[in-house]
């Protein structure tokens, strides 16, 4: 059995439809969960081979492609269920007809289910280009939530590592996230610009979808930019701590070299065997840290003159 399964009428009332065998009257829409075990022996009495194959894939990807009168769309929403996080997208996979929507979900699609509650209200699309752009707009103003919010964090991220030199230790997850995103929402600009052109053919008017397209590219493009500038940032603090520990290296250069004759002068004083200068005069020991310091200032102005601190 169908989650939902609607007669649409031209001024948006729906009718629920139990008995998928009778006459429509408007346009019908058919909403099927993937793992419904009679979904398979209804879609291939129902719809035509490639099409049904495209409704019962385990994997998808975005696409829309004209088949048998139809179309075939595939479309990514944000994962707003407990199962997993926003950027692991869910999948709508859709069958289009002059007459005929079928959608095939494997998780719980918000913008599919807010389109059930308008048809139960009797606020539904009143044409199938309504429902489609209705749809897209539903997944995209979702995805620009996660989108707008990813940039947010991104701009906090930003303005910390500025004023502090401190970078969180989640910004690894963001990068991941709009990669992500951007796997998903890449192929997505193209579908829905192929589907402004089908709407277009097909039901004459896509100037609304079209601009559903438009902000599909912007997301895109922001995401685009975002994964760059989480990169900056990386490579920044990267850079950051690069010249610290080069500075540190340098430090610990010149104390080696400054304290190198030191160690020798004191471990050549040290050794206790017969015939070291010094032992009997009182000022032997003042004479030699006068000639240690005299060594150590040595050292230092030679490093000055030679530019290497």
């Amino acid at each position: 059995m169908p989650i939902c399964a609607f007669d649409i009428a031209d001024d948006g009332t729906a009718v629920a439809v139990v008995d998928l065998s009778r006459a429509q009257k408007g346009y019908r829409w058919v909403h099927f969960d993937r793992a419904d075990d009679a979904l398979d022996a209804w879609v291939a009495q129902n719809v035509p081979e490639l099409p049904g194959q495209a409704l019962l894939q385990a994997e998808t990807r975005p696409r829309c492609d004209r088949q048998d009168g139809g179309l075939i769309l595939n479309l990514r929403g944000v994962n707003l269920n407990k199962d997993g996080p926003a950027d692991q997208m869910v999948s709508v996979r859709l069958w289009v007809c002059a007459q005929t929507i079928v959608t095939v979900r494997v998780r719980k699609v918000f913008a599919l289910d807010a389109l059930r509650k308008n048809c139960e209200a009797g606020q539904a699309p009143t044409s199938v280009s309504a429902f489609l752009l209705q749809l897209s707009q539903g997944l995209n103003a979702r995805v620009q939530d996660v989108v707008f919010d990813l940039a947010d964090r991104v701009e906090e991220i930003e303005e910390t590592h500025l004023s502090t030199r401190i970078l969180p230790d989640h910004i690894g997850e963001l990068r991941r996230q709009a990669i992500r995103l951007h796997r998903y929402m890449s192929p997505q600009r193209t579908a829905l610009g192929r589907l402004t052109d089908a709407v277009g053919e097909m039901f004459g008017d896509a100037a609304h979808q079209r601009e559903v397209s438009n902000l599909t590219t912007l997301h895109v493009e922001e995401l685009e930019a975002l994964k760059g500038r989480l990169a900056g940032i990386q490579d920044q603090h990267d850079s950051h701590v690069s010249a610290a520990q080069n500075s540190h290296g340098h430090v610990l250069s010149i104390v080696a070299v400054v304290f190198l004759p030191l160690g020798f002068l004191t471990g050549l004083f040290g050794v206790n065997v017969a015939g070291m200068p010094g032992l009997e005069t009182p000022q032997a020991f003042l004479l030699l840290c006068v000639g240690m310091l005299v060594s150590a200032v040595a050292v230092l102005v030679f490093l000055l003159k030679k530019a290497w601190i």
